[in-house]
């Protein structure tokens, strides 16, 4: 797609007045929309499989993808596919044709081992018809972006807690990277925050509601330099919407999605204040039976210890992580410093491997820098 064309749902979601050739920062891309957006309120219970679907009275959301596979001859990679939803006004527009739509799909893919780095994006219109080129519907649930596609299947079994999500089968064809891969899990899915409610500052004025599914058992194939690959290895979901992401003070997020050799995972993240004030904690450390432990910002110690340059920005790739009330000391290292996604919106994002009082792997988002 033309890239003024991209450029222009970004002015609009910046709130921006006047064009610009600079980037906008992560603050005014999530920051506040319209008042009447829908807005996120305490209390309001997470239903599903309701909450898999879109919520298109809410400015943004996504489903999101991560993954830590291995390789037949057991070379480490990762892969990512996150399908974003972005409403360009809060109300409906007042026409009844299916092409009037307030709402575009962006669609990004990327696949990283230890020496390449390979990313692809889609855009598309929201259309109200049955054969829109991009869209979410179910159940069971199916989200896709041309041909890029997740697709959950039906199934009778009614213990398994992500009855309408998973089994899925998720497929991205493109000239720089694809993939073919099967996912599975018994393990219950994970409200973030209070039961969904995740506060996102200091004040708790800005939240999302947000769920994850850490335990994803994967296998598959993954294409690189046109020769197909057997993979397998584990990923994480991550599902999130709101109309307000961040404060207008706030310029980005480090995020971790962490699998450590006792089987737990860890989710944790910083927002980061643009005038030197201190950064908002908030993290979880979750089990495959269900058990959860919320983290506070008082339990949380995040320290880069090395940068890297990519493309004229500064990333943090080394990480010193200290959870003293779980006995968790831990070192965070890229496995490729290159990993940033140069696309309609930059961002770093990439596996990462985990050692310390615990091994263990996982993935890292660096967003506003």
């Amino acid at each position: 797609m033309n890239r003024g064309l991209i450029a222009l749902p970004l002015l609009l979601l910046s709130g921006c007045e006047q064009p610009t050739t600079s980037t906008p920062a992560m603050g005014q891309l999530m920051g506040r929309g319209a008042s009447d957006y829908a807005q996120v309120v305490p209390n309001r219970p997470l239903h599903f499989p309701a909450d898999h679907l879109a919520h298109p009275q809410f400015r943004q959301e996504w489903w999101y993808l991560t993954a830590n596979l291995t390789t037949e001859s057991g070379e480490p990679l990762g892969l990512q596919w996150t399908q974003f939803r972005i409403a360009l006004g809060s109300q409906p527009p007042n026409n009844p044709s299916p092409w009037a739509s307030n709402q575009l799909w962006m669609t990004h893919a990327a696949l990283t081992f230890a020496n390449s780095h390979q990313t692809a994006e889609r855009w598309s219109r929201d259309i109200r018809t049955n054969d829109s080129p991009a869209g979410v519907s179910g159940m069971p649930l199916t989200v896709w972006n041309d041909n890029w596609r997740w697709q959950a299947s039906a199934t009778a079994d009614s213990s398994n807690p992500n009855q309408g999500l998973l089994p899925a089968r998720l497929q991205v064809t493109d000239a720089k990277l694809s993939y073919d891969l099967q996912l599975t899990s018994y393990a219950p899915l994970v409200q973030q925050g209070d039961d969904g409610y995740s506060v996102k500052s200091a004040d708790g004025k800005v939240a999302s509601y947000y769920y994850s599914q850490p335990f994803i058992h994967v296998s598959g194939k993954v294409k690189r330099d046109g020769e197909w690959l057997n993979v397998k290895g584990d990923a994480w979901l991550d599902r999130e919407w709101s109309s307000e992401f961040l404060t207008r003070q706030q310029q980005g997020w480090d995020w971790f999605a962490i699998r450590l050799e006792d089987g737990s995972a860890l989710m944790l993240f910083q927002l980061r204040a643009t005038a030197g004030e201190a950064p908002f904690y908030s993290g979880k450390r979750m089990w495959p039976d269900g058990r959860q432990r919320p983290l506070s910002s008082a339990q949380i110690t995040m320290q880069p210890t090395a940068w890297h340059n990519v493309a004229g920005s500064r990333y943090p790739i080394v990480w010193q992580l200290n959870l003293p009330s779980e006995q968790l000391a831990l070192q965070i290292t890229a496995l490729n410093n290159e990993a940033r996604m140069p696309l309609s919106v930059s961002y770093w994002e990439g596996p990462i491997r985990v050692s310390g009082t615990q091994n263990g792997s996982g993935y890292l988002e660096l967003t506003g820098y």
